[in-house]
């Protein structure tokens, strides 16, 4: 994490929804946000904040993956805390936020992109009173929050950055989630989502399963040594051993069901794509290409990473398009 990331950054914060209405009808009570923020805010003369962007996190992350954006935040760069405030927040679904693991277990309603979405909304908007946001960046699933977000409310953003994702969740995606999800339904620890010990037995393996696509391919045949890969599936499982069984599988099947394609022409907002060539997630030529053919006046961007979809860091090697992109919103 850059040291203007950790100058700026706010320890988490916390904020409570008294009341949650989900798409499949179920309400609930007192539902938790965790949050850090970055910046000052900025207000007009009727006390709104007019200078916020929210940044929405990948499948595994936080509200802390804020430092994703390292390449692009400080002064001078294109989100100068100068000028930006920028809100983090953790995901409905992820703990810290609420999800079965901090709430009510087996008995939390299946959520959708859509309901992670407005979850966040109600929070921007009881929380700070944001009535408008000059943008959102989101990050692979955060990818499909900030998309969503263009298509829900078009007029609440200027700008929309999709980072390393997809309009939909279809082909090998699908199938990757569907087999996570077939491996903990079908654990016996696992036990219909009742138990009382989270299985870990069956979240390493999970992790350990999604590890082989967070590089790229030529990381893995050039860089790492077998005895490297034994180590680092390891790390990852055990990482995994500590992730709740039902919070994989309530964010999974929310994945699953993610398609925008037939509304990506509401999207209104001023809208930069950014992807990875080596992304083995999310292919340019399978996503962010037929995106970008799919929203009015977007840009895209495609950049190299040895890293693959996890290569953000890299996403310096696009600096003078973001910063192009940034100076054609003022204009």
């Amino acid at each position: 994490m850059s040291w203007e990331i950790k100058k700026e950054m706010s320890s988490p914060n916390y904020y409570k929804i008294d009341n949650f209405k989900f798409e499949c009808g179920k309400y609930l009570n007192d539902l938790n946000v965790e949050y850090v923020t970055l910046g000052t805010p900025e207000y007009d003369s009727d006390n709104n904040i007019t200078n916020a962007v929210i940044y929405l996190h990948g499948w595994g992350g936080s509200c802390t993956s804020v430092k994703r954006l390292n390449p692009m935040i400080g002064n001078g760069k294109p989100l100068d805390l100068n000028n930006i405030f920028i809100i983090s927040p953790t995901a409905l679904g992820s703990p810290g936020s609420s999800s079965p693991s901090t709430s009510i277990g087996h008995d939390f309603p299946e959520y959708t992109i859509n309901d992670m979405v407005n979850f966040h909304h109600h929070f921007l908007k009881e929380r700070f009173g944001i009535k408008h946001l000059k943008g959102v960046i989101g990050t692979s699933m955060g990818g499909f929050q900030a998309l969503n977000w263009a298509v829900n409310y078009p007029d609440f953003l200027d700008f929309l950055i999709p980072l390393a994702t997809s309009y939909q969740v279809s082909g090998l995606n699908y199938a990757n989630f569907k087999f996570m999800n077939s491996l903990i339904e079908g654990d016996p620890e696992y036990n219909n989502g009742h138990y009382k010990k989270n299985p870990e037995r069956v979240t390493r393996m999970v992790s350990e399963f999604m590890y082989m696509f967070g590089l790229s391919k030529e990381y893995y045949r050039y860089e790492l040594k077998n005895e490297d890969i034994d180590n680092y599936m390891q790390e990852m499982g055990l990482e995994g051993s500590r992730m709740d069984a039902n919070d994989i599988l309530w964010r999974n099947k929310a994945a699953m069901k993610f398609d925008l394609e037939d509304r990506l022409s509401e999207i209104k907002a001023d809208t930069l794509i950014l992807a990875i060539n080596q992304d083995q997630y999310f292919p340019p030529n399978m996503d962010a290409i037929p995106l970008s053919k799919k929203i009015k006046n977007s840009k895209i961007v495609l950049f190299d990473s040895i890293w693959g979809h996890i290569g953000t860091d890299d996403m310096i090697k696009a600096e003078n398009d973001i910063i192009d992109f940034f100076n054609d919103l003022k204009g």
